[in-house]
């Protein structure tokens, strides 16, 4: 089996946790050996060893710090797909690590947002793309007019948050909203 690397990117609430774990249960329905992670500052649903989509389904999931992504490399070597959740959070270590399980004939997928909160590339999401064998860039409804939405809106006392804001701040309905390009506001 070759390795490749699978990005699925796109907006809060557009499915990408649900999509990466589809492709962990078809590669399991297949018998293959799987390794899903999620990063340890992504708190929304407890501290729990599992991937959790806001609708509720899960993957377990062996939780790691952002910091230490040769923990991913060292741990995904013996599987055949190793799967990460919300990339973006990860350091710039995860870029080598993600390429050499590929290199090593791991497939791995990913998911995570292309975008920040302001509509700037995230992260090293854009190196993941370009190394990317194949993307699926989904959408979400956005909140103000129902259009497609391919942007995220992070609010502050439901108000747009100001440019200058930090980029990282976990959360989910309560502090971001889907929102198409003409309704984004940079803030």
């Amino acid at each position: 089996m070759k390795g490749r690397l699978e990005v699925i990117c796109g907006p809060m609430f557009s499915g990408k946790t649900e999509e990466l774990a589809r492709r962990v249960r078809r590669h399991l329905i297949a018998k293959q050996t799987v390794k899903a992670y999620k990063p340890s500052i992504d708190n929304r649903y407890g501290a729990r060893s599992e991937i959790v989509s806001h609708i509720g389904n899960t993957v377990p999931a062996t939780t790691v710090d952002t910091r230490y992504t040769d923990n991913i490399y060292l741990l995904s070597r013996s599987f055949d797909i190793a799967a990460i959740d919300e990339v973006q959070f990860f350091d710039s270590g995860i870029v080598k690590n993600i390429k050499n399980l590929v290199d090593e004939g791991i497939i791995v997928i990913v998911s995570g947002l292309d975008q920040d909160f302001r509509g700037d590339p995230f992260g090293h999401m854009p190196e993941l793309l370009a190394m990317a064998d194949m993307v699926v860039k989904l959408k979400a409804v956005c909140n103000s007019c129902g259009a497609d939405a391919n942007m995220t809106q992070r609010l502050i006392d439901g108000k747009p948050a100001p440019y200058s804001g930090d980029t990282i701040l976990v959360g989910a309905k309560d502090s971001y909203e889907a929102r198409c390009r003409n309704c984004h506001e940079r803030g």
